[in-house]
């Protein structure tokens, strides 16, 4: 998701996380003690200990474990009470070693009630209420009879309570749930009902009951939901969806019913598409206006969809979604194509806002599944509508209003969140970086690549004065020794440090360790074997650095202490030149070091380069470094290209002036 930095719409989802931070904004305060190099260059002491489960090479352990949580649900979309009612199965997986009493489900419609956590410690969910999931039965199945629970509702949790544990390593067992909700209006966000000129659309989210994730890290994760996303299972979802005869509905999975709910022409067009690179509209413009203008119908039918191997599932359900869509170049599912779609009303078609929609999806699907992970769901859909700015498995919500570099990066940076957290299934609730920053990550070089960089580089131009070279607007955080660290877990990072924090700190962090610290070539491989080792699985920070340093080939404590773990500053400086020596001495003003290239400048007009190791500050500050040539040295500079974050650069450069050639006295005048 995407954080507005200064949100014109509630609440807080997702923005252009784009690399440009707020701290850009905020005074320098007093700079903190350098730690000692013993300190900086400490074996790193990982939070979370090697064990059976997780290994020391960051690779799940071998008895790793993981709960499984299947779905099966029928809900129906109640236009005239504007509420969503449901009934679901549960099929609920015990992997663990231990015996379970009890379960925890997540209930996140209940951050909307008045009494809610979040309507008292965020600044958006106090606005308007509704009364939350509304649960009428709870019900375990034992002896292929439903045998009712007792159950207690604790804000965004329930607690079932089980008869007789549940066995460890395999027992299972099936949870039925029957509930309702309202959906709230445009201010819901997450779930929400937008308001269009040719009817309403209804955006459906974090709109069922689902599984706390019960693991090897702590037991029941039962965090409160405070706007901080989510941790969940991974499973099969199996979902029915009632709405009226007019309605569209754009949902994750695979549609298993196109015969029932598409017109003849509509299962014509999308098999069109399905060959197509170019865009095909599936319904129009004017097929939306022209429904409109009919009265509407008194009649229902059901959409059913299937996702295998997901953590959630989201729908949009409108008669006012123009739909199009196009072929995706990967490897077919069950024989059948792969679709880059696009839904959004006719007011999103003006101007062509969104006419570019499906090729924005359909590039970064493609190149994120060339360049970490393939994408293994049979479409991917990008829906317009209140704007929540929202990623869900295979299907995303943005903006009616977004258009050209915006829509293509929002859809973007929204897409990229199927391999963080979607597909490496961490724990957003606790670190957030790894599913934000990650993502912002990966998706600035997505924008490098696509159409040869027409929105290149991903900037947010709106809050980054003179939008210039990101590791210089990361520098006012790096002199804020109060700012709160990539490590903090995310519900204790105040908002107006979240975004620079969470998602600009972390990505560039990541772009230093692949362009600075370990280069391309070993970065990538690192990357793709975390992803591949994760997919699917729930790592931790610990388990993200330990591959990282295993498969990359270096022992990375400094840099995780530096960066992640600490808000140290970066400050190099050339002191001194020793010609007769033909030394340099360089001085460390802060805790992060980082490897940094020497540029050397001789009288004779040469020059050359050195590159100084990580390594070069594990003895302490100040060091002398050799860099004598042929001719005298006139000049040093540490970081020429400025490609380090130095909050200082006042002293990055040294410059000896030229001292011009002895010249004979010219003889006095006679008399």
């Amino acid at each position: 998701m995407i954080q507005r930095l200064q949100p014109r719409r509630s609440p807080p989802f997702c923005v252009l996380a784009a690399l440009s931070p707020i701290a850009a904004f905020l005074p320098a305060a007093a700079a903190e003690p350098v730690p000692p190099a013993r300190e900086i260059f400490a074996p790193y002491p990982q939070q979370y200990p090697v064990n059976a489960y997780r290994s020391a090479s960051g690779a799940p352990g071998p008895m790793y474990w993981q709960n499984r949580a299947d779905y099966r649900i029928r809900a129906t979309l109640l236009t005239a009470t504007r509420s969503l009612s449901g009934d679901e199965t549960i099929r609920y997986t015990n992997n663990s070693p231990d015996a379970l009493d009890a379960l925890w489900v997540q209930l996140d419609q209940n951050i909307y009630r008045a009494n809610a956590r979040a309507a008292t410690v965020s600044r958006y969910f106090g606005r308007q209420h509704t009364e939350g999931d509304v649960i009428e039965a709870v019900s375990v199945q034992e002896g292929g009879r439903d045998i009712p629970a007792a159950f207690v509702v604790s804000d965004t949790r329930m607690r079932v309570a089980l008869s007789q544990p549940l066995a460890p390593h395999g027992g299972h067992i099936a949870l039925h749930i029957r509930w309702h909700y309202a959906v709230p209006g445009p201010w819901g966000g997450r779930t929400a009902v937008t308001p269009t000129r040719n009817g309403d659309i209804w955006e459906i989210a974090q709109w069922f009951p689902r599984m706390a994730v019960y693991d090897d890290l702590r037991g029941w994760d039962t965090l409160p939901y405070l706007g901080n996303e989510f941790y969940l299972e991974y499973g099969d979802i199996d979902y029915r969806v009632t709405v009226p005869t007019n309605f569209i509905v754009a949902g994750s999975g695979a549609l298993q019913n196109p015969d029932e709910v598409l017109s003849m022409v509509e299962r014509q067009r999308l098999a069109r598409a399905g060959r197509s690179d170019r865009t095909i509209m599936i319904r129009t413009a004017d097929e939306v206006k022209a429904d409109a203008a009919a009265a509407p119908p008194s009649t229902t039918r059901t959409w059913h969809f299937l996702m295998h191997d997901t953590r959630d599932v989201a729908f949009a359900a409108s008669p006012a979604f123009v739909w199009d869509a196009a072929h995706m170049h990967l490897p077919d599912i069950g024989g059948q194509p792969r679709l880059a779609m696009s839904v959004y009303p006719v007011e999103a078609a003006q101007d062509g806002r969104w006419s570019r929609s499906t090729e924005y999806v359909r590039a970064a699907i493609e190149y994120f599944s060339g360049k970490w992970y393939p994408y293994p769901w049979p479409n991917a859909i990008n829906m317009a509508g209140h704007g929540a700015n929202m990623e869900y498995p295979a299907i995303v919500f943005d903006g009616i209003a977004d258009a050209g570099k915006k829509l293509y990066w929002v859809t973007t940076h929204e897409i990229g969140h199927t391999w963080f957290p979607m597909i490496v299934g961490s724990n957003e609730r606790r670190a957030a970086f790894m599913d934000e920053g990650f993502n912002t990550f990966i998706d600035t070089y997505a924008s490098d690549d696509f159409n040869h960089g027409e929105y290149a580089p991903k900037r947010d131009s709106e809050y980054a004065p003179g939008g210039g070279n990101p590791v210089e607007e990361i520098v006012p955080l790096l002199r804020q020794p109060d700012a709160p660290t990539i490590l903090d877990e995310a519900d204790l990072v105040p908002y107006r440090w979240s975004h620079t924090v969470q998602y600009f700190k972390a990505a560039l962090g990541l772009r230093l360790l692949r362009e600075q610290i370990l280069g391309p070539q070993r970065f990538d491989l690192a990357f793709r074997r975390y992803i591949a080792l994760w997919a699917y699985r729930h790592p931790s920070p610990s388990d993200f650095f330990r591959t990282m340093d295993s498969e990359g080939g270096e022992d990375l404590s400094w840099f995780w202490r530096g960066w992640f773990a600490n808000n140290w500053p970066l400050d190099f400086g050339v002191s001194s030149i020793d010609d007769k020596a033909g030394t340099v001495t360089l001085v460390s003003k802060g805790g992060l070091v980082m490897p940094a290239t020497l540029r050397i400048d001789y009288a004779d007009g040469s020059s050359r380069r050195m590159r100084l190791p990580a390594e070069l500050w594990q003895q302490g500050s100040p060091v002398t470094v050799g860099v004598a040539g042929a001719a005298r040295i006139v000049g040093v500079t540490i970081d020429p290209d400025h490609v380090l974050p130095d909050v200082d650069r006042s002293d990055n450069m040294l410059i000896r002036p030229i001292q011009p050639a002895a010249t004979a006295p010219t003889p006095a005048e006679g008399h």
